[in-house]
């Protein structure tokens, strides 16, 4: 099988490319190394490598020729700076998606799709009231946040709310522009499948973490953030009182679903998670840990430093179920959180 990896030098797509090659596939790795120096060595020297961005017409129609599947990693990811990347978040998300979805048009592919998406599509996660049942939260004030009231309430009783597992039907509410385009690039996907008969399986991650993470930007996700820290010596800065809920899912999984989800041909859009949720004082914990290990002494590392800061319109708790991905492709996240953050202390970041 011959598969097309859009964005396949990047922290997951590359993964993905070494599951792929692994298994004997011929693969096609589609990036424009923007965010890398040279090509990076850890590509596997069989697959074939074109250096291109995806509003060049030209090379993405050369790519697609002849490939039997497509897996679409290639994006601007994390939250950005502030609404004033939203024209690059548009030009690399949304147009470049639309790039690519044209050149399968004019080659009339009708083979397998899989498409990143993310968590964010959810906006806030699902809730439970002890009266009411599933609530929608209501967005938290600022007097609240500063008053150290984080948990979202019930827009009917005012009780506090329990967060739940969220399931694929929940509604859909992206909240900044990176989730816009998320969002719009699985409708985009889908509809490309409607007009074909491709196959088409969005996967929405969730806070995926691993080896090749990219490290001390604004797109960094906070397990780098907080890896960082670490080294060079600095307490990681957790905001709130630590307790938001996240689902942290090891990079090596995510690699295996879009395998999973390339050999399959459910259609529709799954969780990618490790079912096992963890606040995000846990995981700076278990980070600290792993990076005290190889000392002996957990005192050479600085403790994580729970600041009570907070930015208004964060998303308090978001933890999928994986259910519906154990279901339709066979997955099952493998690596353990304990195990996965020890080893992500002393990996290659990027």
């Amino acid at each position: 099988m011959r598969v097309l990896v859009t964005g396949g030098a990047g922290f997951i797509g590359s993964h993905v490319v070494e599951q792929l090659v692994e298994r004997g596939a011929d693969v096609v790795v589609f990036d424009s190394l923007a965010a890398h120096d040279e090509v990076p060595a850890y590509l596997p020297s069989t697959v074939d490598l074109r250096v291109a961005d995806l509003s060049d017409e030209r090379a993405v129609a050369a790519a697609v020729d002849g490939v039997d599947a497509v897996c679409h990693q290639a994006a601007r990811v994390g939250l950005g700076i502030d609404f004033d990347d939203v024209t690059a978040y548009v030009r690399d998300n949304d147009a470049g998606t639309a790039a690519l979805l044209r050149a399968l048009w004019r080659r009339s592919f009708e083979g397998r799709l899989v498409v990143a998406s993310s968590m964010v599509v959810y906006g806030e996660g699902r809730y439970q009231c002890a009266e009411h049942g599933d609530v929608r939260a209501e967005p938290r004030r600022a007097e609240d946040l500063r008053a150290g009231r984080f948990e979202p309430k019930c827009g009917r009783c005012g009780r506090e709310l329990a967060w739940a597992a969220v399931r694929e039907d929940a509604p859909l509410d992206p909240r900044n522009v990176y989730a816009a385009t998320k969002l719009h690039t699985e409708h985009l996907a889908s509809v490309y499948g409607r007009e074909t008969g491709s196959t088409v399986c969005a996967l929405r991650y969730h806070n995926v973490y691993g080896p090749r993470m990219p490290r001390d930007t604004p797109y960094a996700g906070v397990a780098s953030i907080f890896r960082s820290a670490y080294e060079a010596g600095r307490a990681p800065r957790v905001f709130e009182d630590g307790r938001q809920m996240r689902d942290f899912v090891h990079v090596h999984d995510v690699a295996r679903a879009n395998v999973l989800a390339l050999e399959a041909e459910w259609q529709g859009a799954c969780n990618v998670a490790s079912g096992q949720p963890h606040s995000i004082l846990d995981m700076a914990q278990a980070l600290g840990d792993g990076a005290a290990r190889p000392h002996g002494a957990r005192a050479h590392v600085a403790a994580a430093e729970v600041t009570g800061e907070f930015r208004l319109g964060d998303v308090r708790h978001v933890i999928a179920s994986p259910e519906l991905a154990a279901d339709v492709l066979g997955f099952r996240a493998q690596v353990g959180f304990t195990e996965g953050m020890a080893a992500f202390a002393h990996e290659p970041l990027r």
